[in-house]
């Protein structure tokens, strides 16, 4: 993620700075403490509570270096940005209709590193966030999705 900017919200960059900040005091420590056990236990070359110890370390270290990168790239998005809020962007929360199925749907699109659709956070980089960007309410849009092509209507930008 170095260097690519990430579009995040208010509430995905409290999330992420919350997660790292765990992994940073809590986690670090607790692998710290399991490692500490397993060395006691003696010969390493057998000893599977340090291996295991040492890989859920790498795998701290790991996503640390990844949010540390992610959150120097951060761009925070805004419904206060002055975007003209009758067009769907990112930040926007859309209430659309599947034509198909007559469903009513709500999604807030979001950048990718915060997407989490059952939520209703999609990103701008999925078929339907992409395709909602730039439209307004009242319009109906064909959209190629992985399952095939659907029709959504724009009811609301909220």
């Amino acid at each position: 993620m170095a260097g690519k900017q990430v579009l995040l919200t208010e509430e995905g960059l409290a999330k992420y700075q919350e997660e790292l900040e765990t992994l940073r005091t809590v986690k670090r420590k607790e692998v710290s403490e399991k490692i500490k056990v397993a060395l006691s236990f003696g010969d390493l070359s057998e000893n599977s509570e340090y291996d295991e110890a040492k890989n859920e370390q790498a795998k701290i270290e790991a996503r640390i270096a990844d949010l540390e990168a992610m959150l120097k790239n951060v761009k925070i998005i805004s419904e206060d940005d002055g975007i003209d809020k009758k067009r769907v962007h990112i930040g926007s929360t859309v209430k659309v209709l599947d034509q198909e199925y007559n469903e009513e749907t709500v999604y807030q699109i979001v950048g990718s590193a915060e997407a989490d659709p059952r939520q209703g956070k999609i990103s701008d980089d999925a078929p339907v966030g992409r395709a909602l960007i730039g439209h307004a309410a009242g319009e109906t849009l064909e959209v190629e999705t992985p399952g095939g092509t659907i029709q959504v209507r724009i009811l609301e930008i909220l």
